[in-house]
C-alpha cells in the first residue's frame, strides 16, 4: 500500500510553533493526520497557506498548517491604532516639508 508523507505545522502561541513529520496512508485526510497526533481542534487550517476543510485528501510533500482563532478583529485593531496615532501623525503626507503646500 502506497504511503503518504506530510508535516503537520501548529502555532500554540506567538512566534512559538510545533512541528511533526507523518507517514499516513495514501487515502488519508487532514482529519486523519490531526487525529493521528492527538492535537486539539483548531478554528480553522491549510494546506501551504491555502485554506481547505478536514476532509481534504493528503498528497505526499503536503504541509498541513492548523490556524488558531483570532483574539481582535483586525478592522477593529487598525481602528484603535488610526486613533492612538491621530489624523496629523499618520498617513501618506505625514512627513512633509516645512512651510510647504498640503500634499508636498
Amino acid at each position: 500500500m502506497a504511503k503518504v508523507r506530510v508535516q503537520v505545522w501548529r502555532s500554540v502561541q506567538p512566534g512559538h510553533v510545533q512541528t511533526a513529520d507523518l507517514t499516513l496512508p495514501a487515502c488519508a485526510t487532514v482529519a486523519d493526520a490531526i487525529a493521528l497526533l492527538g492535537w486539539p481542534e483548531t478554528a480553522g487550517c491549510g494546506i501551504w497557506g491555502r485554506a481547505c476543510t478536514l476532509d481534504t485528501v493528503l498528497t505526499s510533500g503536503d504541509r498541513v498548517e492548523l490556524y488558531r482563532a483570532l483574539t481582535v478583529d483586525p478592522k477593529v485593531a487598525r481602528r484603535e491604532r488610526f486613533a492612538q496615532q491621530g489624523a496629523r501623525g499618520a498617513g501618506l503626507f505625514s512627513a512633509r516639508r516645512p512651510h510647504s503646500k498640503a500634499g508636498y
